[in-house]
């Protein structure tokens, strides 16, 4: 089929049908970016054709050169085919404004916890300049920490993961926003070396449940398992940053960490702890917030 194509098709009008309809006859799953066939496909066409991302209609009828019609729907095949983001197929990935390159060494970056960052915890961090050291664990492709980095001007970010093959992607991103003197990659388990502490601390560590992690669609099992899954209820790494967090906290310091569908499952296993759960654009389950003094039980 994708052989006739490349012979009968000519316009990008064409591709993007042909795209929508194979992939909608493939049952792909959009959970890295796009969530519909048609924004996929329109987004893979524009982004190999080297065209501006949010302008398709001016193209729609514009005529393809065999070699652009091949490439084009070499990415198509794949994506339908072998299931695989697009995010890896085009090697970027958006998070609100800032896009970062990702592979398949990284998740595909969507934390809720960019949307928080600077005005969204306000009320516990007053101004963005008292952030003077700042702590992303299991930073993955380095987006929070760069994020971080943007909002608070003046902290300089230890960025930690256990993978060297994410900590590499990291840097890249690092390079390419020019943060290298303010951006520390640490290749350790959680806290484990650190002797620093932290005016803020954030964590999108894995938290997938184990049930969950076998119900995945195939575009997961692209993903390093290592950043999904935690353990039988998903919460073993947020356990340990709960456990040990308030160490390597300043007087006064937050923690922010998201925990994917668990807030039942963690509030019942720490009935004494004030969460505070903050609102994202997915809803108010997804991240909480404590402070060095909630985890120490001071206030």
């Amino acid at each position: 089929m994708f052989n006739q194509a490349a012979q009968e098709l000519t316009t990008v009008r064409d591709l993007l049908r042909f795209a929508v309809s194979r992939f909608n006859d493939a049952g792909l799953f959009f959970g890295h970016g796009s969530d519909n066939a048609h924004d996929e496909a329109a987004y893979l066409i524009l982004h190999t054709l080297n065209l501006p991302l949010d302008t398709l209609e001016p193209y729609l009828d514009a005529k393809l050169l065999q070699s652009e019609k091949e490439e084009v729907l070499s990415i198509i095949e794949r994506r339908a085919v072998e299931h695989i983001p697009a995010a890896y197929l085009t090697h970027q990935a958006w998070q609100g404004e800032f896009d970062f390159y990702v592979d398949e060494r990284v998740i595909v970056p969507r934390s809720f916890i960019y949307e928080l960052l600077g005005d969204g915890i306000r009320p516990w961090i007053e101004h963005d300049e008292l952030v003077h050291r700042a702590l992303d664990l299991c930073t993955g492709s380095g987006c929070l920490a760069i994020q971080m980095a943007h909002h608070y001007p003046d902290a300089q970010i230890d960025a930690v993961d256990l993978s060297l093959d994410a900590l590499e992607v990291a840097a890249i991103n690092i390079e390419d926003y020019g943060l290298e003197d303010r951006i520390s990659l640490v290749h350790t388990d959680l806290f484990e070396g650190l002797d620093e502490t932290y005016d803020l601390i954030v964590s999108n560590p894995p938290y997938v449940d184990a049930e969950s992690v076998e119900a995945l669609p195939d575009e997961y099992l692209h993903e390093p398992e290592l950043a999904l899954g935690s353990g039988e209820d998903g919460l073993d790494a947020t356990r340990q940053i709960i456990l040990q967090a308030a160490k390597y906290l300043n007087p006064r310091g937050v923690l922010l960490v998201e925990i994917g569908h668990n807030r039942e499952v963690l509030e019942a296993a720490y009935p004494e702890l004030p969460f505070t759960w903050l609102e994202t654009s997915g809803g108010d389950g997804f991240v909480f917030l404590l402070t060095r003094e909630q985890l120490l039980g001071e206030e």
